[in-house]
């Protein structure tokens, strides 16, 4: 859910205000994930401590507080080598609220500061054990905990480097976490670490690296030491055998280096677009401008070397440009992104579709026993939209699941089973504990992300990209239509060698043809649903009704409309009508009803009947030119016929528009609803 930022220059001599600056900038690159408050640590004046700034609410009140800060201070003294982390966090532990805020501190003097995403799942034991060792803590967060094991471990050995100490307090952490640590006993230097939460390295240097792979170090494994147990509230912390590996990465000659760790590429691209991800574990520590990735033990899937990729991801491209919101920009860009998903993938020319990440296992999915779609949010709506077109195309049974209730029934999964992993992030928490869960069974694991390098996209066997391009608006509109086409081209692949299906596949791949002209005139309705936006901002509730290949919009449609407007709406299915929902209809209830011309239209039009009889008044999203379903409907809003699988393409993008339209008239922040992530990193 949070951001992490930091920064480290080495022989790149850099004022306070220019450090500040950097911390402020990448907060503010972050500031789609989520959060309620924000925090920086820097060197103090005389550069021997650190010193804090905290506050409760957005980006914009850290900046004016660091203004006021600035005052009195010395911060335009070039400092040649200086370290700074930041944050902005979102509530789990404790309210929002300035001493809440990260940094989190160790004690008064700020010898150990730390920003964590996550959530450590044994803090009230750690907490215990603390206590009964003096340690006093004053804030609620399970967060507290981490900075205080650090200093606790520094005063029983004051031998240890930074990274060694941080490689004792994360064997003693259970959950999730990224964390990034700062003290004043090691100045200069930045320890940060990653376990389920997103976290990366950026590089800059004034001249192209030497290597673009750094090795890993290894320690003992600790984990077959007789005397490592985890620790109890009353006993002290075991003390894993020291790294004995030395060598470390170093960057150039002169060591003129700069490093930036986040969460997220977004907010290093303008910096640089040589990156690191970091796996679980890792330990990667800046001393002396050389960077050194470490780990205590060795897996069997473990690479020897961490990659460094060239990022293709332009600062342009997560900028606004000339739209109000970054969420009325996405919706905007899916003309463009539906092209790209599919671009260098589906041949119109000879009627193929090729999937490079998963062509080589096509055999094996063939030949499987079932598919599971699991993911979260609209992640499962495009999965729920697809579900009957690969029933189709594939003659195997498809189960879709939400990855929280997958794993809260314990799922029975089969090595011949196929799971695919649906993430806009790549980092969704519970699809990615799904993921680990069918893969410690067997299955074969199958991603489809948005975002290269991300958790997902690294566990997994093989996988789509979806190329939606990046995202910033926490509800996902690009990024839902560009899953959708790319379960679709699975569908296609997996039935090009069946005769009976030709037909079938020909006009699905006419229909992708078509596709972005289609969007693009549906886009152009924009302001009939302005309109009808402005009879609904004041209501107080919301039903969206439809079957068939359009229940997912509903669906989808419905999330949207909650998560944008905090209005109560509900996707019903038109089928389940009468056994209960209608009793919900009548004169006042506002209602949105999909009706398109495909194999299920008469039973919708006789539940649209169902729901003018009850004195509703339905908004009808239908096909260009159906005068037919036109006398039923209130108001109209017609998009261009296409095949029917594809109709939920084109009969989402309206709720988009709609649901954008009402944020906005009802003044709610469109690209950070409040209580939301865009990258739920957490259960």
């Amino acid at each position: 859910m949070c951001g992490i930022f930091a920064y480290l220059n080495y022989l790149t001599p850099k004022t306070r205000r220019e450090v500040l600056e950097y911390l402020v900038t990448g907060l503010k690159r972050l500031e789609y994930r989520g959060y309620d408050s924000a925090g920086v640590a820097v060197d103090s004046d005389d550069g021997k401590g650190i010193t804090l700034v905290k506050q409760t609410g957005k980006v914009k009140i850290l900046e004016d507080a660091i203004k006021e800060f600035m005052t009195g201070h010395d911060i335009d003294t070039p400092i040649s080598t200086h370290c700074g982390i930041s944050h902005t966090r979102w509530a789990t532990h404790g309210v929002p609220s300035d001493l809440n805020s990260h940094p989190q501190r160790s004690d008064e003097e700020n010898s150990f500061v730390v920003v964590h995403n996550g959530i450590i799942t044994n803090y009230k034991d750690v907490k215990k054990f603390l206590e009964k060792r003096g340690y006093r803590f004053e804030s609620e967060t399970d967060t507290e905990i981490i900075a205080k094991l650090v200093h606790h471990l520094y005063l029983q050995h004051p031998n240890y480097s930074f990274r060694e100490l941080v490689e004792q307090v994360i064997q003693q952490m259970e959950g999730a976490f990224a964390l990034a640590f700062k003290s004043k006993h090691f100045p200069g230097e930045c320890v940060a670490t990653r376990r389920g939460s997103p976290l990366l390295v950026g590089i800059k240097t004034k001249t192209r690296l030497a290597t673009d792979h750094i090795p890993i170090l290894y320690g003992k494994d600790s984990a077959t030491d007789p005397e490592h147990r985890p620790h109890g509230a009353g006993r002290e912390v075991p003390m894993i055998p020291r790294t004995e590996s030395t060598s470390e990465f170093q960057p150039l000659e002169d060591k003129e280096v700069e490093y930036f760790f986040a969460s997220d590429a977004s907010a290093v691209i303008e910096h640089t677009n040589r990156v690191i991800y970091l796996e679980d574990d890792d330990v990667a520590a800046v001393k002396d401008g050389a960077l050194s990735i470490h780990r205590l033990k060795k897996s069997l899937d473990d690479k020897h070397a961490r990659e460094i990729i060239t990022l293709k991801m332009e600062i342009q491209e997560i900028m606004k440009g000339s739209y109000e919101y970054f969420m009325q920009k996405e919706i905007f860009e899916q003309p463009e992104s539906v092209i790209n998903t599919m671009r260098g993938r589906v041949n119109l020319v000879n009627n193929t579709v090729t999937l490079g990440g998963i062509k080589e296992y096509i055999p094996e999915i063939k030949r499987c026993r079932r598919l599971m779609l699991i993911g979260c949010g609209t992640s499962y709506h495009s999965a729920v939209a697809t579900r009957q077109l690969l029933e189709e195309l594939t003659e195997l049974p498809v189960m879709v699941e939400l990855a929280s209730d997958f794993l809260d029934r314990n799922t029975p999964i089969f090595r011949d089973d196929v799971c695919f992993f649906i993430s806009q992030s790549g980092e969704t928490a519970d699809t990615l504990m799904a993921l680990r869960y069918c893969k410690q069974r067997g299955a074969l694991i199958v991603g489809i992300t948005n975002t290269v390098g991300s958790s997902i996209c690294r566990e997994s066997h093989c996988g789509v990209h979806i190329n939606a391009g990046p995202e910033i608006g926490v509800a996902s509109t690009k990024a839902y239509t560009s899953q959708f086409i790319s379960l679709v081209m699975f569908g296609l692949v997996m039935s090009e060698d069946r005769i009976s299906l030709q037909t079938r596949r020909q006009e699905i791949l006419e229909g992708l043809k078509n596709l972005d002209s289609q969007i693009k005139e549906v886009l152009k309705l924009d302001l009939q649903v302005l309109e009808i936006a402005k009879d609904l901002f004041q209501q107080k509730s919301l039903l969206i009704m439809g079957r068939g290949y359009n229940f997912a919009t509903c669906m989808e449609g419905a999330l949207k409309v909650k998560e944008l407007t905090y209005m109560h709406c509900e996707g019903i299915m038109a089928g389940e009508l009468k056994h209960g929902p209608l009793a919900l209809v009548d004169d006042m209830m506002p209602i949105v009803m999909i009706v398109m011309r495909d194999c299920v239209y008469n039973k919708t039009i006789n539940a649209i009947q169902q729901v003018k009889a009850r004195g509703g008044q339905p908004i009808v999203i239908c096909e260009e030119n159906d005068k037919e379903t036109m006398q039923f409907a209130h108001k109209v809003l017609e998009v261009p016929k296409t095949v029917d699988c594809l109709q939920g393409v084109l009969t989402v993008i309206p709720m988009q528009l709609l649901s954008y339209h009402i944020a906005v008239l009802r003044g709610c922040n469109v690209d950070c609803p409040r209580n939301l992530a865009k990258s739920v990193t957490v259960e």
